[in-house]
């Protein structure tokens, strides 16, 4: 999956430091990432060096001794000032960051912008729209008016691989970029286990009742703030009508291992989704006792 870096680590201890000249800069605007690209097409970031002038710093993260810091402006039209004449560097989608290589330097990307994301919008207090500032102690927002503290906030969700007969459920979302299939999915509402999110998401998309629910795996998806922790189950009963829940979904229906289609799953297995499904398909529908 794409947080799958090793033998690299990442390191994400807040640290109040400044960079060298050497230090990887993480530039975003409008929802847009400026990256480089090397001899064999893999992602690069301007160094410190590359930036000149005009940008400040505020320390993200390390993937080994590669230090990671963000870089902004006061107004983001600036940007486009500061990079107009370097030609090496483009503004892409941060969703590039799914097929791109090397895998660290994507995973850096996009957990970056999850971060420049949170960074940006607590700009201003949201009790008492005081300016707020950045705490030089910890990753963490304060409010110097009222005290308010924010720090990185992350809302956890299910991905649900439902199985019966040796067959896997897969469904497709209406309306969303996003055309491959998948598997169930949904965020956990308050007051609720993630357990008890697995039996509600089910029911309301597809209506049926499930059991047996077997831990697979979680993955933060700084995509849409999430951490993602993947369930496979069984249905309860026999009674595999799907009522789907058209609102949410395009289609939905069963799969045996041989007729999951080809577009269903990438190849680098960058979503805890396409990992489950290639796990589904590659054993046979026979997943193992312990995963």
């Amino acid at each position: 999956m794409i947080q799958d870096i090793a033998p690299k680590v990442f390191h994400n201890e807040y640290e109040n430091k400044q960079p060298d000249d050497q230090a990887s800069i993480l530039i975003f605007k409008d929802r847009k990432c400026l990256i480089g690209q090397g001899q064999f097409g893999e992602v690069l970031f301007p160094s410190k060096k590359d930036c000149g002038d005009g940008l400040f710093y505020t320390y993200l993260f390390r993937i080994d001794d590669e230090e990671y810091f963000l870089g902004r402006v006061k107004n983001e039209n600036d940007l486009a000032g500061l990079f107009k004449k370097n030609k090496n560097y483009e503004w892409i989608e941060p969703q590039s960051f799914r097929l791109g290589e090397p895998r660290d330097r994507c995973f850096a990307g996009i957990t970056g912008f999850q971060l420049y994301n949170w960074y940006r919008r607590h700009r201003y207090c949201g009790h008492c729209g005081c300016e707020t500032r950045h705490s030089e102690e910890e990753r963490m927002i304060l409010c110097p008016e009222c005290g308010e503290m924010y720090y990185p906030q992350i809302c956890p969700g299910v991905i649900v691989g439902v199985m019966h007969k040796g067959r896997l459920l897969m469904s497709r979302y209406r309306d969303r970029n996003y055309k491959h299939y998948a598997l169930l999915a949904g965020f956990t509402e308050a007051g609720e286990t993630v357990e008890q999110t697995v039996y509600r998401e089910v029911m309301e998309e597809v209506g049926l009742p499930v059991k047996n629910l077997r831990y697979y795996k979680s993955q933060p998806w700084p995509f849409s703030d999430t951490l993602l922790m993947g369930f496979f189950c069984d249905l309860d009963g026999d009674d595999d009508t799907i009522l789907l829940e058209e609102n949410e979904l395009s289609e939905a229906g069963w799969y045996r291992p041989d007729e999951i289609p080809v577009d269903s799953y990438d190849s680098g297995h960058v979503s805890l989704t396409s990992e489950m499904m290639a796990l589904f398909r590659d054993c046979g529908g026979r997943l193992p006792k312990h995963f």
